[in-house]
């Protein structure tokens, strides 16, 4: 348990030098470039959120693709910094594409975070579709009773008959409706008994 405790502690004291380095370059590159104050000690941020961002992506299993996009183009910049200030860049004299690449990049992490939050999530598979009926025996058994429709998808299906009708200028099917809505046959028909 000791030695476990011993090489957690050894990684976290590491982790916590190689952060605070790296924020550090980053926070210089951006006043060199010309932010200063508060936009200065936000560049850190916003390129270690997008890196640990793209790294929870990576590690989730989904969306693989845009988080190494995003990871590579965070890791980049956090490198970058960290090289430059290794006597690499003259901080009195910092070139153009360096004031615009610092310049524009709250835009570029605004926007990869926001793919990599709101990306969606992959769909469930729909669901198979429904065999056509049997011809039921003659008389043997009572109809089933219609199934009970709740009010909030009544209310949805009105939504989606009123964008179709202005859409397309014709009412909804209920083979259209159906598919629209995703349900069963017997619920879209008592559905559209309700529209």
């Amino acid at each position: 348990m000791r030695a476990h405790l011993a090489r957690v502690d050894a990684v976290l004291v590491q982790a916590v030098i190689a952060a605070a380095l790296s924020f550090a370059h980053l926070h210089d590159i951006a006043g060199a470039a010309g932010q200063h104050g508060w936009k200065a000690w936000a560049y850190p941020v916003f390129v270690d959120l997008l890196l640990v961002a793209a790294w929870r992506r990576l590690r989730s299993g989904t969306g693989k693709g845009a988080a190494w996009c995003w990871f590579v183009i965070s890791l980049t910049a956090s490198l970058g910094a960290n090289i430059a200030t290794a006597g690499l860049l003259d901080v009195h004299a910092v070139p153009a594409w360096l004031r615009i690449l610092v310049a524009g990049w709250p835009a570029v992490a605004f926007l990869g975070g926001t793919l990599l939050a709101h990306s969606p999530t992959p769909t469930a598979a729909p669901a198979p579709a429904t065999p056509p009926p049997s011809v039921p025996a003659p008389d043997l058994a009572p109809a089933p009773p219609a199934p009970a429709v709740p009010a909030a998808l009544v209310a949805h299906a009105r939504k989606v008959a009123a964008d179709h009708l202005t859409r397309t200028g014709t009412a909804i099917d209920t083979p259209t409706l159906r598919a629209r809505l995703g349900v069963p046959a017997p619920l879209a028909e008592a559905i559209a008994a309700q529209l």
